[in-house]
């Protein structure tokens, strides 16, 4: 009679689990702490322009030759239960980008390149440029109730190009050879040369400037957003590091 015989698992070296706890707690520690400046940033900055969009949208402001006419003159006041929900759904959603972001300097650190908070910078300036730049460059952002293409067909091309950018800016900071430079570029232009989505037609009751103004606002945010990002998590990775040399 055969034995019965089971595999099992060997359970995780204290080196690893250390690491894994390394990168769980620098990633909170950033997301919760640029999330939540971020979130303000958006609040003062982006949520204005586009609840006026939304006027536009709606119905609540028309715009006849040059001139906005407002059918219901009260503008969007402070609402604490929206404002609030947004404010914690940016810090979990930079809690999640600083996981991703975490992760990946501690493999460039294997590869003995130093984390801190001034390097951290750069690290944060390469997410925007794949989180933001790169994809906004053809698929601007847009505000509510401008024409736009299928969804599905943008957020299809939206993700191959962040991916894209992403595996571009890891070559560019640690390729080291024009090789990968080559690569990179191309990488970064393919995507734009292919082409974004684009509605048949253009149309919509929100007048251009406040459609320029938002992708302005988007930007810039964003940019902010992510510098603030890439510096709270070299420096909690930096600060982690030592409290773990010294114990």
């Amino acid at each position: 009679m055969t034995p019965h015989m089971t595999c099992v698992t060997p359970p995780a070296s204290p080196a690893t689990k250390q690491m894994f706890s390394r990168i769980l707690t620098s990633a909170l520690f950033a997301g919760a702490a640029a999330g939540v400046l971020i979130a303000l940033l958006q609040l003062l900055f982006v949520q204005p322009v586009l609840l006026h969009a939304e006027l536009y949208e709606t119905g609540a402001l028309v715009h006849f030759g040059g001139t906005a006419v407002s059918a219901h003159p009260e503008l969007p006041s402070f609402d604490a239960v929206r404002d609030g929900l947004s404010i914690v759904f940016t810090m979990l959603t930079y809690t999640g980008y600083a996981l991703v972001m975490v992760a990946l300097m501690s493999m460039a650190q294997n590869l003995g390149h130093s984390i801190t908070a001034r390097s951290g910078l750069l690290w944060g300036i390469a997410g925007f440029v794949t989180f933001h730049l790169a994809p906004g460059f053809s698929l601007a952002p847009e505000v509510p109730g401008v024409a736009a293409a299928d969804v599905v067909e943008r957020q299809i091309w939206w993700s191959a190009t962040v991916a894209a950018a992403g595996v571009a800016m890891w070559l560019l900071a640690f390729g080291g050879n024009m090789v990968s430079y080559a690569i990179a570029a191309a990488l970064l232009l393919l995507p734009h040369l292919v082409g974004a989505p684009e509605p048949d037609t253009f149309a919509g009751p929100v007048p251009t400037e406040i459609g320029a103004l938002f992708a302005a606002r988007a930007f810039g945010v964003g940019l902010a957003a992510w510098s603030l990002l890439g510096c709270f998590a070299g420096y909690f990775w930096n600060l982690e590091e030592i409290s773990d040399a010294t114990t």
